[in-house]
């Protein structure tokens, strides 16, 4: 529950931050950088089995790393083109293309349940971003794509996460990973604020953002799984976008129509039913079965 609580705030911070005039992908980078710098000292006092020489723990730690670049970028990005609400909710959905992708490899089994839930999940993405009604406003086009790319990312870090875990400890796994976004991020985004993101004022979101969003969250999360049922674990995920959405709600003033809370149900609901009956998928902070 602190895991899902910290993604949650993580949302607003970076929400408060790109609101003061900062890049998405300065946000990003500095929320992986110092999230690196948190799991490179659980690696320290926990190096034992750590599969550092196992080549395909690297592999597919690169391909986590891709993901959580992707996820937190992609997140953010959403969240500058539209609130809070939309875009945690819109990353909730990162089990649904887990689902698809397990589909498209064979790894799960479609059933006619597992289409109709889908469906409902699309029904509710749909009246959570009201693309329907071009004079909505509030959220465009480009907020509601990285939105879900920011979920689709996530669903690649999904895999890459549960294919490295049988080489190393989590703690490897995401030292690589979170390496791996630090060098893919700090290029696409504005080198003056990255450089002087830690020199401002507003050092200590930074901080906290790195430190609550990509630190302690992820260590809070594993050590979790390791006493909570999968089922339990992907209903406290719910506490995410729940949290970011009140956040954005309470904090930044942000509003959400009668519509647009009935779709953020449908898929709070559904994707947390797929995330309990999944064999493959976990919820969308990292793998229930691991």
């Amino acid at each position: 529950m602190l895991a899902a609580l910290f993604w949650g705030l993580s949302g607003g911070i970076g929400g408060i931050l790109m609101a003061g005039g900062w890049d998405p992908f300065v946000v990003s980078f500095h929320r992986g950088a110092i999230g690196l710098f948190c799991v490179l000292v659980w690696l320290a006092l926990r190096p034992g089995g750590s599969g550092l020489a196992n080549r395909r723990l690297w592999f597919w730690s690169v391909i986590a790393g891709i993901g959580v670049a992707g996820n937190f970028s992609f997140y953010f990005l959403s969240i500058s083109q539209g609130s809070v609400a939309v875009a945690a909710t819109l990353m909730y959905c990162a089990p649904v293309f887990v689902y698809l992708v397990s589909f498209a490899l064979r790894l799960e089994r479609p059933t006619a349940a597992k289409w109709a839930a889908i469906v409902v999940v699309m029904v509710g993405i749909v009246l959570l971003t009201q693309i329907y009604d071009t004079g909505a406003g509030g959220v465009t086009a480009l907020g509601v794509g990285a939105g879900l790319l920011a979920g689709l990312s996530y669903a690649l870090f999904i895999f890459g996460f549960k294919f490295a875990a049988p080489h190393g400890s989590p703690q490897a796994i995401l030292s690589i990973a979170f390496a791996v976004l630090a060098v893919l991020l700090f290029l696409p985004g504005d080198a003056g604020q990255t450089v002087a993101a830690l020199r401002t004022p507003d050092w200590p979101l930074f901080v906290a953002l790195g430190v609550f969003g990509a630190g302690l969250s992820f260590i809070f999360y594993i050590i979790g799984l390791k006493h909570t049922a999968p089922a339990v674990a992907s209903i406290v995920a719910m506490v995410e976008p729940v949290t970011a959405a009140l956040f954005g709600l309470v904090i930044l003033e942000q509003t959400l129509g009668g519509a647009q809370i009935m779709g953020m149900g449908l898929i709070l609901i559904t994707v947390t039913a797929l995330s309990i009956h999944s064999k493959s998928a976990g919820p969308p902070g990292i793998l229930s079965t691991k």
